[in-house]
């Protein structure tokens, strides 16, 4: 889904944990909050919260939302329920709404019945129901008449500062919470509408202050009055979320007043990011765990980040994934620490055994999220540099790592408080199949793409093992191989290069603008999207044969890619003799291509 969660956040801090650029005020001089103020958690605890979304998908995909599909997740999450799984809130995500209804009545013909018997049933069971909003905008939604004179000149978005959109939005929320809602998500949000005649006499800038201020202020009022509502942002609200090449600090800034009113700031659907990877699901893990810092950066407690990346599904919103790398992907959600926990997409593709798993690393990382004292540590992700996220407690520590790197990378475990005792003897607990990651005192050695978790102290215990990810293999070696590309035509580079022995080979080529910066190329979202293996071509050839090439970022990718991998087995391989290398993007805008190689053994 091509949207931005944004929640709201904390200090301008000075952290040097965090990687903070010195001197970093990203044109808030004005906002001084100390993190006690602002970016200390709003609630009481962790929270655990399912989303239908990507069960269906009216954005990038068909899938409509229906009273059916919504009562068997809810009959999905009382099975895992039982099982262990924790779940505090079932969130209905976008589109629930009549067209014409001013968010008070429910689609028909998918809601007959409007939402009574989901409300009820949540409640019954102990879970607090939840609905998405698109703030300002008019996403599969008309202007209401009382909204009309906060419209804009295109008629796409209200003002919040002037006419009637805001109190009655507000009185919305409210008659929602008297129904039984309580957890709120703002999505879509447009702080530069204005009304015509706003529109010509003010700045942008002015423009802005005042619908923040405005919204800011209204839902304050509303915490107020229902002081155990939790309230989420989404896309809207600042920072840069369609690349992980994108430079920093952002060009569109967090305003990190907007902690005052929301418990976090979202980061960005999963998507890949621009650091290629032979697995595509590792990708999704790595742009995540790039937003998480990059938001970390700008002064946003992790508490307070809601990286909404875990999402097995069958939908085009996550390419169809299902349950590919699922285990991986939720670690490393609980592993960055923050506080809003959600888990969206199919439920019923969860075996009683994948739910007792859940439960278990479920339950270990609320523990530890609840300590709140949760560091990243390592490089930058985007900038393919081994990174991870540590979790500590008087009773040991858990370290998770993950190296982006087309190389065997060795990253340093550091003590994660002064008062740290030194590591000493870890268990490795996760770790991806292939290659053995070794642990040698305070560090960790990862072979390329590979993710693994470690536990000292109490949770170096057997007790805390979560397995081998048998989906994701790791190569158990791997050496650039020399490989020479030339233009040979528009979008298309070639090498020839000796047929090395001994092991399968990787190829992988990026697409860049003729600056140097990485372009990503869209071409759709299902079902009339094109898949990425006919925009990116990879293509071998040896004796005049053209030999296969295994290929995993080949399907239909929403939000862009800017690369593909893939590699060549060694059983189709004639050693010595040469093989041509030819890459092509059909990419329309001006673009260079560059090409590498590896040679792998797994």
């Amino acid at each position: 889904m091509n949207r931005i969660r944004l929640v709201a956040v904390a200090a301008v801090l000075a952290i040097s944990a965090s990687g903070m650029p010195a001197g970093y005020a990203q044109s808030q001089a004005s906002q001084t909050y100390s993190r006690f103020a602002l970016g200390s958690p709003t609630l009481p605890n962790p929270i655990s919260v399912y989303d239908n979304w990507s069960t269906y998908d009216e954005l990038s995909d068909n899938v409509p939302l229906t009273e059916a599909l919504t009562m068997k997740e809810l009959d999905q999450m009382l099975r895992l329920k039982k099982a262990g799984v924790r779940f505090d809130y079932y969130v209905m995500d976008a589109f629930w709404f009549d067209p014409n209804g001013a968010y008070r009545t429910w689609k028909k013909p998918n809601w007959p019945n409007g939402p009574e018997a989901w409300i009820r049933k949540c409640q019954e069971n102990g879970i607090q129901p939840g609905l998405w909003f698109s703030t300002n905008t008019l996403v599969h939604l008309n202007a209401a008449p009382q909204w009309r004179d906060s419209l804009n000149q295109q008629g796409t978005a209200m003002s919040m500062f002037e006419g009637g959109f805001l109190p009655g939005f507000i009185r919305t929320l409210q008659y929602w919470h008297d129904r039984g809602i309580r957890m709120f998500l703002f999505d879509f949000a447009d702080l530069t509408a204005a009304t015509p005649h706003d529109a010509a006499t003010m700045t942008k800038q002015e423009i802005i202050r005042r619908n923040s201020d405005a919204l800011m202020n209204a839902l304050a009022a509303f915490r107020r009055k229902n002081p155990s509502v939790v309230l989420e942002a989404f896309n809207g609200f600042g920072g840069v979320m369609d690349s992980t090449s994108y430079p920093f600090p952002f060009k569109d800034p967090v305003d990190l007043r907007w902690l005052r009113v929301f418990d976090a700031l979202y980061c960005g659907d999963p998507r890949p990011g621009d650091v290629p990877e032979m697995n595509f699901w590792r990708t999704l893990d790595i742009y995540s765990d790039h937003q998480d810092r990059r938001y970390q950066q700008s002064g946003v407690p992790l508490e307070r980040i809601d990286t909404t990346s875990f999402m097995p599904g069958d939908t085009g919103t996550i390419y169809r994934r299902g349950l590919a790398e699922w285990k991986g992907s939720l670690i490393l959600m609980l592993a960055r620490g923050g506080w809003i926990n959600t888990t969206y997409g199919n439920l019923e593709r969860m075996s009683a055994q994948d739910a007792r798993w859940f439960a278990r690393v479920q339950s270990l990382y609320l523990h530890l999220q609840s300590e709140g004292r949760i560091h990243t540590f390592g490089g930058i992700p985007g900038d393919v540099q081994p990174y991870g996220f540590g979790a500590l407690d008087s009773d040991g520590s858990v370290y998770v790592a993950v190296n982006p790197a087309q190389s065997v990378e060795t990253l340093r475990l550091p003590l994660l408080s002064p008062a740290q005792k030194p590591l000493g003897n870890g268990r490795l607990l996760f770790r991806d199949a292939g290659y053995l990651p070794r642990l040698g005192g305070d560090s960790i050695t990862l072979g390329p793409g590979q993710m693994a978790m470690v536990g000292f102290g109490k949770y170096a215990a057997a007790a805390y093992d979560f397995g081998v990810q048998q989906e994701v293999v790791i190569p158990r070696a791997i050496h650039p191989v020399a490989a020479y590309f030339s233009s040979i035509g528009k979008g298309i580079i070639q090498a020839t290069i000796p047929a090395p022995p001994g092991g399968d080979l990787r190829l992988i080529m990026q697409q860049y603008t003729p600056d140097g910066s990485l372009l990503r190329t869209w071409a759709g979202g299902p079902p009339t999207g094109t898949k990425m293996g006919k925009v990116f071509l990879l293509k071998a050839t040896q004796g005049g044969r053209e030999l296969p090439i295994h290929e995993n970022y080949d399907r239909v990718i929403w939000s862009g890619l800017s690369w593909a991998v893939g590699e060549i087995q060694q059983k189709d391989i004639t050693p010595g003799s040469p093989l041509t290398l030819t890459f092509q993007s059909t990419e329309k805008s001006p673009i260079t291509l560059k090409g590498r190689v590896y040679l792998v053994r797994y």
